[in-house]
C-alpha cells in the first residue's frame, strides 16, 4: 500500500512519520529544494517560517501545554525533535529552528519505505489514500485545484517578527529576568523604555511605512488576532501595547528597583545566543522602518537585524463544508488534510491535525473502527470545531473555549486541571486502541 502525502511541513512530517512506521509505503511531496514559498528558505522538512515558539508548556494551566502532552503521549514525532533541540524561553517550548528542521529531515529519511519527490502536486488523485498538508501558502497550480474541487477558500494574512544579532544588543540597557522572576535569571532579555521614549516610538510606528502589495489593495484584509503586526495592535490605542507585547508588568528594572514603563522581550533563536527574536513585533513595515523604528528602544539602538519581519497570504478551506471531524474529504473518504491548512492556527495544532489525520487513515486502511478523539481533549475539539458549520469560520488555536465544559466551578485554575485530567484520561484509552 502506498499512500501520499503532499507538503513536508509540520503537520505533513508528523503524518509521513507515523505511516513510515506503520510499515506503509509512504511517498513524500514537497516543491523544496527546487522551489520555495516567500516564505520558506531551508531546504529541510518541518522549517517553521514565524516565531521558534511552541508556546506554553503549562499542561494544566494552559491549552496548548496540554495539546502538547497530548500529542506527546500519542507519540507524536515532531514534538519529540522540538523537545531534543528546545532553547531556553522560560515556561514555553522554543526550539533552534535550524536544528530543529535538520533533525526532523533526518529522521523522516531514516525510513527505507518513504520515497521523497519534488515535485509541485498540481492535482490529486481521488482514488489513493492521500493526505494533503501543503499549508498556508499552497502553490498557485494546487490552490486552483482545491477551489475547483472543495471550496472558494478563504484566506487571511499573517506576518513574522525581526531577528537581530546577539552581539548587537547593549545590554548596559537591558536586564535579564523572566516574568516575576528573579532579575538575572531567567531567558529573556528585557528591553526596557520610558514614558517619554515610549510615546516617540508609538508615534513612530503608527505613521511608520508598511509594505503593501498590490494584491492586498482591493481585498478585504484578514489578520488572524494570534500573529497580527504590531503596528495594526499600536492602532486600537496609546496603551494597547503596553498590555501586550510590551507589557512591563513583574519585569523589575535592577536599576530603578521599579516595573518599567513598557518593556519589549528577545528570545533566544539558538542555543548560543547569536539570534534573538523580538517577542510579539510581527510586522509588515519596510524593512528599512522597521530597523529605524523598533532601534528606538535603548537596548537595540545600534541593533543589527539578521531577518526582518515580512507580511504573507495564508489559505485555508471552508473545512466545515469539505470535512470530517477525522480531517477526511466527505466526498472522497481516502483523501485527507492536515495543517493549516483545515483552519487550525499554530505550529502545535498543525502537528496534531496531522497526526490525526494519519492515525484515521491508517485505521481506514485496516478496516479498523474510527477513534473519536472527543471534545474533551484538546487536539479532538479542534476537529470538531473544523468541521463543525460556522458561517464565520475563521482559524482557531488551542484553548480552553472549545473544550466540553466540566462540572460548574468558579475556580479557573482547578476547572482547567480537570479539563486536563480528563483530557490526557481520554488520550491514554485512545493510546491504548491505537497501539494494539
Amino acid at each position: 500500500m502506498v499512500i501520499n502525502v503532499i507538503g513536508g511541513g509540520l503537520a505533513g512530517s508528523e503524518a509521513c512519520y507515523y505511516l513510515a512506521k506503520k510499515g506503509y509505503n509512504v511517498r513524500l511531496f514537497d516543491i523544496k529544494p527546487d522551489k520555495f514559498t516567500p516564505a520558506h528558505c531551508n531546504v529541510n522538512y518541518g522549517e517553521l517560517v514565524c516565531s521558534n515558539s511552541l508556546k506554553s508548556s503549562d499542561v494544566y494551566g494552559n491549552a496548548c501545554g496540554l495539546l502538547k502532552q497530548e500529542l506527546l503521549d500519542l507519540g507524536s514525532f515532531v514534538l519529540r525533535v522540538a523537545l531534543l533541540t528546545k532553547v531556553p524561553a522560560g515556561n514555553a517550548l522554543a526550539v533552534d529552528r535550524e536544528e530543529f528542521a535538520r533533525k526532523i529531515t533526518e529522521g523522516l529519511k531514516s525510513f527505507p519505505n518513504v520515497e521523497f519527490i519534488c515535485k509541485d502536486v498540481t492535482e490529486i488523485n481521488f482514488d489513493e489514500p492521500t493526505i494533503i498538508a501543503t499549508g498556508p501558502l499552497t502553490t498557485e497550480g494546487l490552490s486552483d485545484f482545491i477551489r475547483k474541487n472543495f471550496s472558494d477558500g478563504l484566506y487571511f494574512y499573517d506576518a513574522e517578527a525581526p531577528i537581530i544579532a546577539g552581539d548587537s544588543i547593549d545590554f548596559s540597557e537591558a536586564f535579564i529576568c523572566d516574568r516575576y522572576g528573579e532579575v538575572g535569571s531567567g531567558d529573556y532579555v528585557n528591553c526596557p523604555i520610558d514614558k517619554e521614549g515610549y510615546t516617540a516610538f508609538y508615534e513612530a510606528l503608527i505613521t511608520a511605512g508598511r509594505a503593501t502589495k498590490h494584491a492586498f489593495e482591493n481585498e478585504d484584509v484578514k489578520v488572524f488576532e494570534g500573529c497580527m503586526p504590531v503596528e495594526v495592535m499600536a492602532e486600537r490605542g496609546f496603551d494597547t501595547l503596553r498590555f501586550g507585547p510590551l507589557k512591563p508588568a513583574g519585569l523589575t528594572d535592577p536599576r530603578t528597583g521599579r516595573w518599567p514603563y513598557a518593556c519589549m522581550q528577545l528570545r533566544k533563536e539558538n542555543e548560543s545566543g547569536t539570534m534573538y527574536n523580538i517577542v510579539g513585533f510581527q510586522t509588515n513595515l519596510l524593512w528599512g522602518e522597521q530597523k529605524r523604528v523598533f532601534s528606538m528602544f535603548p537596548a537595540l539602538k545600534n541593533a543589527e537585524f539578521l531577518r526582518y519581519g515580512v507580511m504573507h497570504r495564508n489559505t485555508y478551506i471552508y473545512a466545515p463544508a469539505v470535512l470530517d471531524k477525522d480531517f477526511s474529504v466527505k466526498a472522497h473518504p481516502l483523501c485527507y488534510f492536515a495543517g493549516q491548512i483545515t483552519g487550525v492556527e499554530g505550529y502545535v495544532e498543525s502537528i496534531g491535525s496531522g497526526l490525526i489525520a494519519a492515525i484515521s487513515l491508517d485505521r481506514k486502511l485496516k478496516n479498523k473502527p474510527a477513534v473519536d478523539f472527543t471534545d474533551t481533549t484538546v487536539i479532538g475539539a479542534l476537529a470538531a470545531y473544523c468541521s463543525r458549520e460556522n458561517a464565520d469560520f475563521q482559524p482557531m488555536n488551542a484553548n480552553y473555549g472549545i473544550l466540553r465544559p466540566v462540572a460548574d466551578t468558579r475556580d479557573k485554575k482547578l476547572k482547567k486541571k480537570l479539563m486536563g485530567e480528563r483530557s490526557l484520561a481520554k488520550i491514554k484509552e485512545i493510546s491504548e486502541i491505537i497501539n494494539e
